[in-house]
């Protein structure tokens, strides 16, 4: 994402943007932060997308649902998994 634009102490880059996206979206952002994330986000177009797409990846991960792993596959993971470890010193 770029830059678009706005200059000055209380503008808000992209990367800015990228880096916040996901406190802003949980509502954990002091109130001033979430208003220039919200200005931003309104006149450019590169960030809509940023956002709408991961809203779509945060809403399409919790209606994935459990799948549980057969017993001989698990089986046969921990003992890989074993068999891996590092012995201590």
């Amino acid at each position: 994402m770029s830059e678009c634009g706005a200059s000055g102490p209380s503008s808000i880059e992209c990367r800015q943007i990228a880096d916040l996206l996901g406190d802003y979206l949980e509502g954990a952002l002091p109130r001033e932060t979430r208003e220039l994330i919200e200005w931003h986000i309104e006149g450019c177009a590169p960030c809509v997308a940023f956002v709408n797409t991961y809203r779509g990846t945060i809403d399409a991960a919790k209606k994935l649902r459990e799948v549980e792993i057969p017993h001989e596959l698990k089986k046969r993971l921990l003992t890989v998994l074993r068999t891996q470890r590092v012995p201590k010193p």
